[in-house]
């Protein structure tokens, strides 16, 4: 089948794309309002930008009456009325419940944290605090925030980073077993990531004439 996805209603995008793009990571967003309430929401649409600097991306629609998640406006710089600060945590497997429970919008002002059984911890140098619970916390500060239709993709340059001991190897790798993450599929599905394989990189003899 062949399909230009202009001639689709969103709907139907939408679901094509969230059944294609999988799995994909959650980024498990911690953000401080200006009045001081926190805010933690996932996000699929995230992923890693790049390590020189070491910046992640995440995109956040709109709310159904056109206004900003609450997560987008914490995370816009002070000049827009946000503190331009955020924690991504990670979405694992111990605490898979909480976070498609966070998923649930709350009024602007009201903190997820007071409904779902997870804490916070300080963060080392950012306002909003991380997941306790979480083994890997990036800090970050907006960088930019670019309008891509109804979505607001943003970018945000880590400017510290958490990692719980018990799933480092070697003090620089990253026990993927150990570290226990989830990945979101379509509809109400997500997918552990114990299942792996490796492949070794580089193209085949090419054949001879």
């Amino acid at each position: 089948m062949e399909i230009d996805p202009e001639l689709l209603d969103p709907s139907t995008r939408y679901k094509l794309l969230i059944g294609s793009v999988v799995p994909r990571p959650i980024a498990f967003v911690s953000s401080l309002s200006p009045e001081g309430v926190v805010n933690l929401a996932p996000f699929s649409y995230f992923n890693a930008v790049g390590h020189k600097p070491l910046a992640l991306m995440f995109s956040v629609s709109l709310k159904p009456d056109g206004s900003d998640k609450d997560t987008l406006r914490n995370v816009r710089p002070p000049s827009e009325g946000g503190t331009g600060e955020y924690v991504i945590n990670l979405a694992i497997a111990s605490y898979a419940h909480q976070v498609a429970e966070c998923a649930e919008p709350l009024p602007y002002g009201e903190s997820e944290f007071d409904y779902v059984d997870l804490s916070t911890a300080p963060s080392r140098v950012v306002q909003p605090p991380r997941v306790a619970e979480s083994p890997v916390a990036f800090e970050c500060r907006t960088l930019q925030i670019v309008p891509v239709g109804e979505f607001s993709m943003v970018i945000g340059q880590v400017v510290h980073l958490f990692v719980r001991d018990d799933v480092l190897i070697d003090n620089n790798r990253i026990d993927a077993d150990k570290l226990g993450a989830i990945g979101r599929m379509a509809g109400y599905e997500y997918c552990h990531t114990g299942d792996r394989f490796e492949i070794p990189n580089g193209l085949p003899k090419k054949p001879e004439d």
